[in-house]
């Protein structure tokens, strides 16, 4: 690299490559008061943070034992096509773990991007995670749509009735993967399609408070199956969707929140998200005004064979 030719336009093309990067700390340069070491932390951070899946080979590339050619350390690092998955893990798992600290423990969270297979795959993979915890937070905000969400509610408006006792398997709740205490949804004008869908459908179910942004609102969906002889495909609008509530106006609308909460562009560059705050807010009332109740084992009854009186 020099002043001309940045990182960015050495690794064009070199997506999935192994990439050799070199670090070198030269005191004839105008950064020389810059530390080597933090330089070499840097570079692992980067690799850390899901912007390259790095392999570290140190070493010292001096020439001569009497040269004093600056010591040099080299990292074969496989680079990302895309961080877009990365960012979004960390996005997720920073809700989750901000939820859990204001919670202390006892609040879950689950993010849903689309309502597709992927969508379909994450929620199950935060879901059972969480069920564990008293309430739960669902949060469809950026969801893409898809036709999964009647599966996914199905499963949200499963109530726990009681608790099976196994002897050896410790205690399971009944329903299975049922939530224990209240639940809290987030959306916002990016959840569009099935996205509008289950936010609309999260308030009929009268599952809980529904809480962001008014939706998308295109809820009339297609089916992506004719192709043409380019290899490309063509759809055109064939479902069209009506609520018991609002007819057919859903399309070209969307849903209104229960509360409307807005992350101002000073929000964002602050890192603060008003919406989960709120959702954390609703959920902590909701657990307070209604808490979870759960079996006493202490008052377990003992279901042995009554002992027969003594012989006379």
């Amino acid at each position: 690299m020099d002043a001309e030719t940045g990182p960015g336009q050495l690794l064009v093309n070199q997506a999935g490559n192994e990439v050799l990067l070199t670090f070198a700390d030269d005191d004839d340069s105008d950064d020389a008061d810059v530390d080597k070491s933090a330089v070499d932390k840097s570079a692992v951070d980067k690799s850390d943070s899901g912007d390259m899946a790095s392999q570290d080979v140190e070493q010292d590339n001096t020439a001569d034992a009497g040269d004093e050619d600056p010591k040099t350390r080299s990292v074969i690092v496989r680079t990302l096509a895309s961080e877009t998955p990365a960012r979004y893990r960390a996005w997720v798992e920073g809700n989750r773990r901000r939820v859990h600290d204001a919670t202390d423990g006892r609040v879950g969270y689950v993010h849903i991007p689309d309502m597709g297979p992927r969508g379909y795959a994450e929620f199950h993979r935060g879901y059972l995670a969480e069920i564990d915890r008293d309430a739960l937070i669902v949060d469809v905000r950026y969801n893409g749509g898809g036709h999964v969400s009647q599966l996914i509610l199905e499963k949200l408006a499963r109530r726990r009735l009681g608790y099976d006792l196994s002897r050896w398997g410790g205690m399971a709740p009944y329903p299975m993967e049922s939530v224990a205490g209240p639940l809290v949804a987030l959306t916002d004008e990016h959840a569009g399609s099935d996205g509008d869908i289950f936010s609309h459908s999260f308030k009929l179910m009268k599952l809980g408070p529904l809480i962001g942004k008014r939706t998308w609102g295109g809820v009339i969906g297609i089916w992506p199956r004719h192709s043409l002889v380019d290899g490309t495909v063509t759809t055109q609008p064939e479902y069209s969707f009506w609520f018991e509530d609002m007819g057919w106006n859903v399309e070209n609308y969307g849903t209104d929140p229960d509360i409307e909460v807005d992350i101002s562009p000073q929000d964002y560059v602050a890192g603060r998200d008003p919406q989960l705050e709120r959702g954390i807010e609703e959920i902590l009332r909701l657990l307070a005004a209604t808490p979870v109740i759960k079996p006493d084992l202490k008052s377990r009854p003992s279901r042995a064979l009554p002992t027969l009186p003594p012989r006379a």
